[in-house]
């Protein structure tokens, strides 16, 4: 499990919370290792998590 999916599941509260808010089967959320790309944009909106830190092989931080 990677850090971004990490940090989402934190943020939800758990595993089934995610689940629930992104209205999919906790079973579906199990089998992800990261993020999907088609999921990015729903979990940040529910979880509050940025998605350069979800998927940062896809968005590229600015520098600081």
């Amino acid at each position: 499990m990677d850090s971004g999916l990490k940090a989402a599941l934190e943020a939800a509260g758990s595993m089934r919370a995610l689940a629930r808010a992104l209205g999919i089967s906790h079973q579906a959320v199990i089998q992800w290792t990261r993020i999907p790309t088609e999921r990015i944009i729903e979990v940040e909106r529910v979880t509050g998590v940025d998605r350069k830190r979800l998927r940062p092989d896809l968005y590229v931080r600015e520098p600081a």
